[in-house]
């Protein structure tokens, strides 16, 4: 759970625990699955191991909610996934495997904070149907991950582990941090702008934000809803693909053979938002892509970037003053001063700006999805964030690389890449049209052997 104030970076010469181990060191979700229904450890003594590193992990990272109980539910838990499924080879997809869950997601028997101060009774109700496909996968939920306050801009208490005097991004910090750490090979977060994909970047890892409504959001306190999309982070894009595969409604499992995506790169106000070392890098990425074969072309799109990004603020503020209408009346002194401040800018908003802003989006991702088409692009291609993780926990960094897709509920993956100069991860970002998910993650993986052999 987030504290009232910013939380004070650890030790300056003390490195995260993920920074320096060897990628082998890191169990990958596929790799866990495998070893859990071939019958090479059990459940139980799993869960164990996981509670172990989670507290390894938590002294640096940060990246869970405190649970006294965690040792005693998740003993419990894996118990019951080895009497439910006695073989485990006939187990489910995601047969013992530990889950985080960010704290805006309802998980039975765990109180939701929402990384705020407010009483978490107000939060309760049923447990969110993204958990529910978790648990009926064979999966058990290792804790609750920490978040910024109510998924805004609030920081939470998390901390990069490559470098714990740096963000880990936001909002979803806590569950991008603790794949990266090691703690678990899977974790939920959501994306109203850049919530998935930035974490990812900054950490490292995977993150997958799929097209928006394909992962329902019931039982998830709600930011934006026009934009609110339950999302992942795994280690690689196998994990990301067999975790959609289970949580996606109408999931298809693609080709085996996807072929050679398109790539587009939208050239324009977009790309000018990212810093120097991102761009290097994303140049350098290009270069790779084209080596290898991929058909990569530039298109000039959203000269009007600007009227995007004030728009899509303008629908997310008053989503969010109205979703926190009766709450923040009656506790306004318990929010922390970022999120305060952008539920009375959405008081301020009419229902006629916010409503000519929605048809503005409608318009955008018409447009958006035509240049892809009319430019004969499978796939958008961008730097995964606008560059490496800013120094200091004050912030949760910049998240308008992923603002136009997010605004268009398109589905997008982000890939690490490399470490910048500063030993932190870059990432790039790939973009397919609304419900193209199956396909975004079979040419993902074939981008991940071109950028990341044997990853």
């Amino acid at each position: 759970m987030a504290e009232a104030g910013t939380p004070e970076p650890g030790p300056a010469a003390q490195p995260g625990p993920g920074a320096d181990r060897p990628p082998a060191e890191i169990e990958t979700l596929t790799a866990a699955v495998a070893a859990l229904r071939g019958g090479d450890r059990s459940v139980p003594a799993y869960a164990r191991d996981v509670c172990e590193r989670i507290d390894g992990t938590e002294r640096v990272v940060r990246a869970f909610v405190p649970e006294p109980g965690r040792h005693d539910r998740t003993r419990t838990a894996a118990e019951r996934i080895a009497r439910t499924w006695p073989d485990p080879a006939a187990g489910p997809p995601l047969f013992g495997v530990a889950v985080g869950v960010k704290d805006i997601v309802r998980v039975d028997g765990l109180a939701t904070r929402a990384g705020s101060r407010l009483p978490p009774e107000l939060f309760d109700g049923p447990q969110a149907s993204v958990v529910n496909r978790l648990v009926d996968a064979g999966a058990f939920v290792a804790g609750k991950t920490a978040t910024a306050e109510f998924a805004g801009s609030a920081p939470g208490p998390t901390r990069n582990p490559h470098d714990p005097r740096h963000t880990p991004g936001g909002s979803s910090s806590g569950s991008a941090a603790a794949v990266a750490a090691g703690a678990v090979p899977l974790a939920i977060g959501t994306q109203t702008i850049g919530s998935v994909i930035r974490p990812a970047a900054y950490c490292g890892v995977t993150g997958f934000r799929p097209t928006f409504g394909r992962i329902p959001t019931d039982g998830v306190v709600p930011n934006a809803p026009t934009f609110d999309t339950v999302g992942l982070f795994t280690h690689d894009v196998p994990g990301a693909a067999l975790a959609a595969g289970v949580l996606c409604d109408d999931w298809r499992p693609p080709p085996e053979s996807p072929g050679l995506p398109v790539l587009g790169v939208p050239v324009g106000p977009l790309l000018e938002r990212a810093g120097a070392e991102a761009l290097e890098e994303f140049q350098g990425q290009i270069a790779r892509l084209r080596r290898f074969g991929l058909d990569v072309r530039p298109l000039p799109v959203m000269a009007d970037f600007d009227a995007t990004v004030r728009d899509q603020r303008i629908v997310n503020r008053f989503e969010l003053a109205r979703a926190h209408a009766g709450w923040f009346s009656r506790y306004r002194d318990l929010y922390r001063a970022e999120t305060a401040e952008a539920v009375l800018e959405g008081r301020a908003i009419g229902t006629e700006e916010y409503e000519a802003a929605l048809r503005a989006r409608e318009l955008f991702r018409e447009r958006i999805v035509t240049e892809m088409t009319d430019g004969g692009v499978d796939l958008w291609v961008t730097p995964a964030a606008t560059g490496p993780a800013p120094l200091g926990l004050g912030t949760t960094g910049d998240p308008v690389m992923s603002l136009p897709w997010s605004t268009a509920g398109m589905p997008a993956l982000g890939l690490p890449v490399r470490r910048s100069r500063r030993r932190l991860p870059l990432g790039l970002q790939c973009v397919a049209e609304p419900g193209a998910d199956e396909r975004l993650l079979a040419w993902g993986a074939v981008l991940e052997q071109v950028l990341n052999p044997g990853r």
